[in-house]
């Protein structure tokens, strides 16, 4: 198991009220990643071709259909989080609601990316009319969460569209909500699959009921 005391992503701007917790997942869960990059990519000259779900070695030349190298692929997704404000836009009803649910819970986005890039997420969040707090981080999703919110005694709740993210907040926090949100695309269709003890939002009114439902399980 990840050392907790030994992660260095800075959580020193997350403040929490004596409320209810959740924190949720950024590309394809609030803002569409998958779409957008495969336009980004085909403006390079390359596609990303579905046969499974990662993108180093299912990117390739459109030209010469020959997968990119492993450097390459990671200098495209550099780019493009560097341009991100230019091409991702939010999901159906995702400002509406997370908005509404910011009245009764703490909301804060833990997205998985390089910090370098979290002011340009930050400005596009912003931008979007999704003012919470955000951090950055390429390390474990559980033991953040577990930094965040271990020992509160207060109903939590962690959304995310990769079954890895909602395994690690499974294993070091209890009693989490773990909600598995994920766009319908040909690349997810090939994702793993979570465990059956997660849940599966369809959209953001259903993760909404189920959120208000756990809220209200937990404070009875």
């Amino acid at each position: 198991m990840t050392d907790i005391l030994a992660l260095s992503t800075d959580l020193s701007h997350i403040r929490l009220g004596d409320r209810p917790l959740v924190v949720c997942d950024v590309d394809d869960v609030v803002l569409h990643f998958v779409a957008p990059f495969q336009d980004f990519l085909r403006g390079e000259g390359h596609e990303l071709l579905p046969r499974s779900f990662r993108l180093t070695g299912n990117i390739v030349s459109i030209e010469t259909q020959v997968a990119l190298e492993p450097m390459d692929v990671r200098r495209l997704i550099e780019t493009f989080f560097e341009l991100q404000e230019n091409w991702q836009l939010p999901f159906d009803l995702v400002v509406q609601t997370l908005e509404r649910l910011s009245g009764e819970a703490d909301v804060v986005f833990l997205t998985a990316m390089p910090p370098r890039y979290r002011e340009q997420r930050r400005r596009l969040l912003d931008r979007l009319g999704l003012p919470f707090p955000l951090i950055a981080s390429e390390e474990p999703k559980g033991p953040i969460m577990h930094r965040l919110h271990a020992g509160r005694p207060l109903p939590s709740v962690f959304i995310d569209d990769m079954a890895h993210n909602l395994h690690s907040v499974r294993d070091h926090v209890s009693r989490s909500l773990l909600l598995h949100m994920m766009p319908d695309s040909p690349l997810h269709l090939l994702a793993p699959k979570p465990a059956d003890d997660i849940a599966r939002a369809t959209d953001w009114p259903h993760a909404a009921e189920l959120i208000r439902a756990h809220i209200r399980q937990q404070a009875a």
